[in-house]
């Protein structure tokens, strides 16, 4: 099923922004391995970048559809209805961390240590507060405003939403790659790493539809849900064993809530979907 002209000229708009402005915004962090050297860095610049697909999704929104779509988005970045899911957003991955801990244990017979939980190795300064507004403005709004509040809803328009899920995954993995010039994590990926990346990105792509369709369209809880997740991850464990134990449960949720709530909707109701423009 092909989507309309309609559909896809927003899209197109969109992508091209989204990577447009995080590309060039990262540029002085990543030109050294283009052979571009000692271009002026800004503090946070790679925060900054983020918050290139919620730009662009205003801009093309604008374009589109003027004052009325801006107004919905912006709505749509304060909604917090049902509770639950924000509950869910808000203290899931850490629970799962708790558990992976649980199961390092068990397995591994290792200590139950999850000091490092509100930890910022990247931010050793900040504390968990100061970490979570960070990552909650630049990456969890930064990019959920654009990847699920814009793109996810046209896409579900002409696709179910699982498979709309995958073809947003392949877009979001693309905007990540100049991470793999610089960053800390990426730049040491090996091919099987970057495809166990990718598998955990879409992952994470289903489990935001799913939390982006269940509560109505909340581009809140998804950039909430967006952050706990990244803070998981990046705690400072002192053995990253849980980690890894993290990335196994959090996949099986992921297939669980195809199998729970079907493929086509990925929610109790029905998938939200943004026919026009």
């Amino acid at each position: 099923m092909k989507i309309s002209s309609a559909t896809t000229a927003p899209l197109i708009v969109y992508f091209t922004l989204a990577y447009s402005l995080s590309w060039i915004i990262w540029f002085p962090l990543y030109s050294p391995a283009l052979g571009v050297k000692q271009l002026p860095v800004l503090p946070f610049q790679h925060g900054i970048g983020g918050l290139g697909p919620m730009i662009a999704a205003f801009i093309t929104t604008w374009i589109f559809e003027k004052q009325k779509g801006v107004k919905i988005l912006l709505w749509q970045m304060v909604k917090v209805k049902p509770l639950l899911y924000v509950l869910i957003a808000l203290l899931s991955p850490f629970l799962l961390a708790v558990i992976a801990a649980v199961m390092n244990r068990g397995i591994n017979h290792r200590p139950i240590e999850l000091g490092g939980l509100f930890q910022a190795h990247e931010f050793p300064g900040f504390n968990f507060i100061s970490f979570f507004v960070y990552n909650l403005f630049f990456f969890g709004f930064g990019e959920e405003v654009g990847w699920r509040g814009f793109a996810l809803p046209r896409l579900q328009a002409r696709y179910n939403a699982l498979w709309a899920s995958v073809i947003l995954t392949l877009f979001w993995a693309v905007w990540h790659w100049p991470l793999f010039l610089y960053r800390p994590g990426f730049t040491q990926m090996g091919v099987a790493g970057a495809l166990g990346w990718l598998f955990s990105l879409l992952t994470g792509s289903i489990l935001l539809t799913w939390l982006y369709n269940s509560s109505k369209a909340s581009i809140l809880i998804c950039a909430i849900f967006h952050s706990t997740v990244d803070i998981a991850f990046l705690a400072d464990f002192a053995d990253q064993q849980i980690i890894n134990y993290m990335g196994m449960l959090i996949t099986i949720w992921g297939i669980g809530t195809i199998v729970f709530f079907g493929y086509r909707h990925l929610s109790r109701g029905a998938r939200i979907a943004r026919e026009y423009s």
